[in-house]
């Protein structure tokens, strides 16, 4: 749990937590329930949900967007760019040369606002499903 957060301690959030924490893939809450459930009997749908979001409102996951019908969150917390495969709903994050080209081409001045934050998903196909009309979903 962040240092400062008013809420009690949770084991069922730090789990949470440490699934989103513990992949690259950057999951759903369905995904998270299907890798806790084993490990905690008890674990609802209904309570990762919950503890994402107390998760998000405390700054500890962000959320990449909406894929594929689920919302998507990624543990890796300062702004970067994310890639969705729009055939097989994966979500990859930008190297950081790739992210470096990509921050040297955005101007992010506009009169009369202050921006603090941006949040920039590119879509397309990933290199399998480019390559196979067919490719077999590998987001999660």
């Amino acid at each position: 749990m962040l240092s400062g957060s008013s809420r009690k301690h949770s084991k069922k959030r730090d789990a949470v937590l440490q699934a989103i924490l513990s992949t690259k893939t950057h999951p759903g809450a369905s995904w998270v329930y299907r890798r806790l459930k084993p490990h905690i009997p008890g674990l609802s749908l209904g309570t990762v949900y919950r503890n994402i979001s107390v998760l998000r409102e405390e700054g500890a996951v962000i959320s990449v967007g909406v894929v594929d019908g689920e919302e998507r969150f990624d543990g890796r917390k300062a702004s970067h760019p994310h890639f969705v495969c729009e055939k097989c709903g994966c979500v990859k994050d930008f190297t950081k040369k790739a992210e470096s080209a990509i921050s040297s081409k955005i101007s992010i001045e506009i009169p009369g606002f202050v921006i603090d934050n941006r949040k920039t998903v590119f879509y397309g196909l990933c290199k399998t499903c480019a390559g196979s009309p067919t490719a077999p979903a590998h987001g999660d």
